[in-house]
């Protein structure tokens, strides 16, 4: 486990060949071993394959236009082509929200932490069964015709969009900062703040 969540990789460059449902079904449901707070399960997701994409795609474009005077210069249609084309980098992409329960004991906060860590869970069983993964998101992942297009309701969001496929390339090298740095260890009574 340790070696996994040390060599899983964000990779954004999949080939299109299509990811067995069988694979998709393994990470949604080690998405749903997540810690919850009071067991809440706040997760939805959405599984766009094919076809599927499309309206995504259509919404991704619809939004960018929102933002633009003129959509019609040269220099828009391209950036709206590029939109048009995003839901398509992958042959799956997976739509992950948060619907918080309606209880006076949910805090919102610890609701999405519950779905980040889903996503993390996501991650690392796409990596296990030798699939590329990106969590991608970015202004438009929370707008609210977003929420709406997914049906969410008021309260309900989406988290991230979790783009999967067979890696076209070896994964990148990274580094971290090494825990050391950014680590205080705590071991008298005194002020944390103290230096």
């Amino acid at each position: 486990m340790l070696e996994a969540i040390r060599t899983r990789r964000s990779i954004g460059r999949v080939k299109p060949d299509p990811v067995e449902r069988e694979k998709i079904e393994r990470i949604l449901e080690a998405a749903t071993w997540a810690p919850t707070h009071h067991r809440t399960e706040p997760w939805r997701f959405f599984v766009l394959t094919g076809e599927g994409r499309r309206p995504l795609s259509r919404l991704f474009v619809e939004l960018a236009k929102a933002e633009m005077v003129d959509p019609e210069t040269p220099e828009n249609r391209e950036k709206l082509e590029r939109e048009a084309k995003k839901p398509f980098r992958a042959p799956v992409v997976i739509a992950v929200a948060v619907v918080p329960a309606e209880r006076p004991d949910v805090v919102l906060a610890e609701e999405r932490a519950a779905v980040a860590a889903a996503i993390q869970n996501m991650l690392l069983a796409a990596h296990a069964l030798g699939l590329g993964a990106m969590w991608r998101t970015g202004k438009k992942t929370y707008h609210p015709k977003v929420r709406d297009f997914f049906g969410l309701g008021e309260k309900g969001e989406i988290v991230g969009f979790v783009y999967l496929g067979y890696p076209d390339g070896p994964p990148p090298e990274r580094t971290r900062t090494p825990f050391w740095e950014k680590t205080k260890w705590i071991d008298e009574d005194r002020p944390y703040a103290d230096g």
